[in-house]
């Protein structure tokens, strides 16, 4: 079963109670770009997943088949429990070193670019975390749980963690002490000198506490999140470059081919010295800290709404049927989403390209509709063309019609 998939409406309804929540007692948890620029990433994922989580999977399975110390059954009750806490044990490890090392953190730090904290972070997710994470669970596999229970015990996981992103829920007494909440969560999240690389549990906050990484959030040192080098961006594909274009620029400046190699492997932030005395790097003070941010009319703040929504049901679409496409259709699937998710990035950042970008974006949008009922990722139904040419056209209307603010940031 699709634990994920089945979640969605739950996790909109939650966002839209969030809302309702800041409305209410009179705060603002929420900005637009940076919510929509959240949840491309995690269409981005999700859409990505139907090429890449095979890796995990098979390596799983194949390690399960050949090398499992144990036979265990799905049909205990014993051992889902038991998969459930050895997940969170993995998960710890896994997490924990996204954070101490240069390639993982390149993965990982999607999930922290945000610099508000609310729901709809929960879903802000990398699409490149599959090259390295299944290492981590090996241990299961090792220990004969099956790749059911696994796959399982794995949704419900990252399930629990959705709601431990939000400002809304204060400390929660005894229940601090075993297991992951928002406020020890919203540590996690945080940039500041006395929270960074803590907290590092999916469901139990008892991993931190054995191994030294835990960290109460004090009411002294409101928390500042986000992530210490800046996305400054609503570019979702950006977002999953950023760090690792940073290694690799530092890579190519290194003169010792030694240094070229291990910056990859070292601890998060390692430098080659002489990369680091030619090309120094700052960061941001705190105490002047202020979140990225681009003016944009309220016009286009509803259009890009409006687009994203789109995108939003496609992928979800996508979640639910993707697994019965073949690979050329997963293919296109995923090339529409990265090259629309894109050009709603561009636009938020109000690019002085961003209207031509959106122009062929709707242009394209006939031609990959042909070619998607082709591969048969949409149903052969007279009504797609109808509608896709309608949907465009009042797209183009609006698009003609629109003010554009007049600033636009720095290309990347």
């Amino acid at each position: 079963m699709n634990y994920i998939l089945y979640a969605v409406p739950f996790f909109l309804l939650l966002i839209v109670l969030e809302l309702l929540a800041d409305r209410w007692r009179g705060i603002s948890n929420y900005r637009l770009a940076d919510a929509l620029n959240s949840l491309s990433a995690g269409v981005l994922s999700t859409t990505s997943g139907l090429l890449t989580k095979a890796v995990g999977l098979f390596s799983y399975t194949l390690a399960w088949q050949q090398l499992a110390l144990f036979e265990l059954s799905a049909e205990s009750l014993w051992i889902w429990g038991l998969a459930f806490v050895l997940y969170d044990f993995c998960y710890y490890w896994n997490h924990r070193l996204g954070h101490e090392r240069n390639v993982l953190w390149a993965a990982h730090s999607v999930h922290h670019q945000s610099e508000d904290y609310n729901l709809s972070t929960a879903l802000r997710q990398s699409s490149t975390g599959f090259l390295f994470g299944w290492l981590f669970y090996l241990p299961m596999a090792l220990l004969g749980v099956p790749p059911l229970v696994f796959l399982s015990v794995a949704a419900l996981n990252l399930l629990y963690q959705f709601w431990v992103h939000t400002r809304h829920v204060p400390k929660l007494g005894w229940f601090e002490w075993l297991f992951i909440t928002p406020s020890n969560h919203r540590v996690h999240h945080a940039q500041n000198a006395i929270y960074m690389d803590r907290n590092y549990g999916g469901v139990f906050i008892v991993w931190d506490r054995l191994f030294g990484s835990f960290q109460e959030e004090l009411d002294e040192h409101p928390v500042i999140f986000g992530v210490t080098t800046p996305l400054a961006s609503w570019n979702p594909l950006w977002a999953n470059l950023q760090f690792y274009m940073a290694l690799w620029h530092d890579a190519v400046r290194a003169e010792s081919w030694w240094d070229k190699l291990r910056i990859w492997f070292m601890r998060t932030g390692w430098r080659p010295a002489d990369v680091a005395a030619q090309y120094p790097q700052g960061k941001v003070d705190l105490g002047q800290f202020g979140k990225f941010e681009v003016p944009l009319s309220r016009a286009q703040k509803r259009y890009a709404l409006a687009q994203f929504s789109l995108y939003a049901v496609i992928g979800t679409g996508l979640l639910a049927w993707g697994e019965n496409l073949d690979w050329p259709a997963r293919l296109l699937g995923l090339a529409w989403m990265a090259f629309g998710l894109y050009v709603i990035g561009v636009w938020l950042e109000n690019r002085p390209l961003a209207k031509r970008l959106e122009l062929l974006r709707l242009l394209l949008n006939l031609p990959g509709a042909w070619l998607a009922l082709q591969l048969g990722l949409l149903p052969a139904q007279v009504l797609v063309w109808p509608l896709l040419l309608g949907y465009s056209l009042l797209s183009v209307a609006a698009l003609c019609c629109m003010p554009r603010a007049q600033s636009a940031v720095p290309a990347c």
